[in-house]
């Protein structure tokens, strides 16, 4: 709690100010010497009172710029809004980078393809492999050529199952409907402009 509040605590507000402290926040309308004008949010019959607070943690006090009670605007009749400004440095997300894949899918249209190069693969060499890996190793890397693999970006999920060809239709229908009623609209700002 700063030492430029509205006069004395009610039990409302010292409630608050327990809440801020137990949560180790910060009440930010007390740490800025303002005017009273600037300070006093509801004014009514000679009475002034701070209603509203804003709250930041004190770790982010620093970053709090200013904090003050706009005097000319007015939510209600009585009640004048309150405007805090600070900076915050957004940060970025990780891109996660998604290993490439081998397009496993497509076996079945190259099916043929794909056992003949296989085959060619384990053919050409001397020996049979004797160990599991190496024969996996042949089938991964004939399946890379044959069937060729992703990206290696994540696909954004588009929910395009339930997009048949009657959807699809009605969508196109959509947008020629509402070019046509944007030309009509442009059409009678036009004549509108000309009288």
């Amino acid at each position: 709690m700063g030492r430029y509040g509205v006069k004395e605590r009610n039990e409302e507000g010292q409630r608050i100010v327990d809440f801020a402290k137990r949560m180790d926040m910060a009440v930010v309308n007390t740490y800025f010497k303002k005017m009273e004008e600037h300070r006093v949010m509801y004014k009514s019959g000679g009475r002034c009172t701070q209603a509203d607070y804003i709250l930041c943690r004190t770790v982010n006090l620093k970053k709090v710029e200013d904090c003050k009670v706009v005097a000319g605007e007015s939510v209600v009749k009585q009640h004048r809004m309150e405007v805090c400004r600070m900076t915050l440095k957004i940060k970025k997300r990780k891109r996660v980078r998604a290993e490439p894949r081998i397009k496993w899918w497509k076996k079945e249209d190259c099916k043929v393809e794909f056992r003949e190069k296989v085959r060619q693969a384990l053919d050409s060499c001397d020996e049979l492999p004797d160990s599991w890996e190496t024969t996996a190793d042949v089938v991964r890397v004939t399946a890379r050529r044959v069937l060729g693999v992703t990206s290696g970006q994540r696909k954004e999920e588009k929910e395009t199952w339930w997009w048949n060809g009657e959807v699809q239709k009605s969508t196109q229908k959509k947008r020629i409907a509402k070019k046509k009623w944007k030309v009509r609209e442009m059409q009678k700002v036009d004549k509108s402009t000309r009288r």
